[in-house]
């Protein structure tokens, strides 16, 4: 899977889809430091690998730069930036009964939107999958020659 490159002076804004979702009862937030379990758990049930582990870096930052998306009180989605590497987007994830409601894309723009905020001009996308989605969402593009990019098997090259 690629590397995508997001322009973040480019974003569209985040704000009327966080609406939308909150009136629906879904909520996209920061995660608080003491929430590092059940995001923890969240993840590793849901996801694959090293998820749990990468977006748990995201608890060390201050601000924490892992954010959640709730439903009725239970973690239903998450994203994380500046964990895997600093600049980088991911992971990120949202529950299968929860997908194409949007909760996605708000958590993407508003990750890519705090690493606006903390002064970044440009974010990469790391491994990402569903590339169409990161291109409507916020504009992201391909980087050549980005596979396999920092997700390989560094102990194996030891």
């Amino acid at each position: 899977m690629p590397d995508m490159l997001v322009p973040l002076y480019k974003l569209p804004s985040s704000h009327d889809l966080i609406a939308d979702l909150k009136e629906k009862g879904i909520v996209i937030r920061r995660a608080n430091p003491w929430e590092i379990t059940p995001t923890r758990e969240f993840i590793s049930r849901v996801f694959p690998g090293g998820w749990a582990d990468e977006a748990s870096v995201g608890f060390a930052r201050c601000p924490v730069s892992t954010l959640i998306a709730i439903k009725e009180g239970r973690i239903i989605g998450f994203g994380s930036y500046d964990c895997t590497r600093r600049g980088i987007f991911g992971p990120t994830g949202v529950e299968d009964s929860h997908r194409k409601q949007g909760i996605g894309a708000a958590l993407l723009l508003r990750c890519l939107e705090a690493m606006l905020e903390m002064g970044y001009a440009y974010a990469v996308i790391g491994g990402a999958g569903p590339t169409r989605f990161y291109e409507k969402a916020c504009g992201a593009t391909v980087i050549p020659g980005s596979v396999p990019g920092i997700y390989t098997d560094l102990l194996a090259k030891r």
